[in-house]
């Protein structure tokens, strides 16, 4: 005799494990693009040291000279930076199937699940590539092992130090597979005391004045060793957000979800160099 055996089904939904967007820490949202699609800001040069003279005298080729020098005039060019990123979503919450899921298929949770699953992410990878792509030091591509994984790090340090970037503020940012070199690293000593609101951050350690932020690979370019940089250099502006829960829209007997999200990432010209980007290549066999 055949039985068929009962089956239930709980309210509970086996959600993917997700993590927070940590650009923030990298980034900076100095520009404002409220009222418009593109800002420019300038980038003026300076002037030359001369000998001071003190006999005042004119030049064959009759430049202005005065007791201080050759009289320049200074130049004031801009950079551009127009918002590429518009992206949207949509799907719909049929009344019925909320109701014969046991309310786990739910607009507001489902939303939510969007913004954790999909939408950070998408975010966090543009704005973690466009910072390798436009790190103005990218020496060239190296294995990283657990002997030289320090003095790459120190490198990465001087070459920020030697370019006059601000030293407080910088972030090593790392991915796991780099972390596990770092932690059988003999050399590296991490202060691990770090308060909660930076480690909501990502901040796990600190090394040698930097944050060490580590960043899940998926959310990073192909061949992420590690990144060292300041947030002075990247812009990143979220200039609209907006997520919406339709009611029984027309034509929908249950609720429609939509989502639009306009951001970009923008690496300054002349703070370039803020951002030290090492690339791996795979481990030998």
């Amino acid at each position: 005799m055949a039985i068929e055996l009962a089956e239930k089904y709980l309210p509970y939904v086996d959600e993917i494990f997700t993590t927070e967007s940590k650009k923030h820490l990298v980034t900076n949202q100095d520009f404002s693009f409220e009222g418009a699609h593109s800002v420019k800001v300038y980038k003026i040069s300076t002037g030359k040291m001369n000998n001071y003279g003190r006999n005042y005298f004119t030049d064959p080729q009759n430049k202005r000279w005065s007791h201080y020098g050759e009289i320049e005039t200074l130049n004031a060019t801009t950079e551009r930076f127009a918002l590429s990123r518009d992206r949207s979503f949509t799907f719909e919450i049929d009344a019925l199937d909320e109701d014969e899921t046991v309310g786990n298929l739910e607009a507001s949770s489902a939303l939510a699940r969007q913004v954790r699953e999909v939408v950070i992410p998408e975010v966090d990878t543009h704005v973690y590539g466009k910072m390798c792509a436009g790190a103005g030091i990218k020496p060239d591509a190296i294995e990283l092992t657990e002997t030289n994984i320090y003095d790459e790090i120190i490198k990465a340090g001087k070459e920020l130090d030697n370019a006059e970037v601000p030293e407080t503020g910088r972030v090593l940012v790392i991915t796991p597979d780099t972390y596990y070199l770092m932690k059988k690293c003999k050399d590296i000593v991490m202060e691990t005391d770090i308060g909660e609101n930076m480690r909501l951050k990502g901040v796990i350690a600190n090394l040698d004045g930097a944050n060490v932020q580590r960043i899940p690979a998926n959310r990073l370019p192909e061949g992420f060793g590690f990144m060292l940089v300041h947030p002075c250099a990247t812009v990143a502006p979220t200039k609209l957000a907006n997520y919406k829960i339709h009611d029984n829209p027309p034509g929908i007997s249950g609720s429609l979800v939509e989502g639009r999200i306009v951001y970009d990432a923008f690496v300054l010209e002349n703070k370039a160099k803020a951002i030290y980007y090492q690339a791996t290549t795979p481990a030998a066999e």
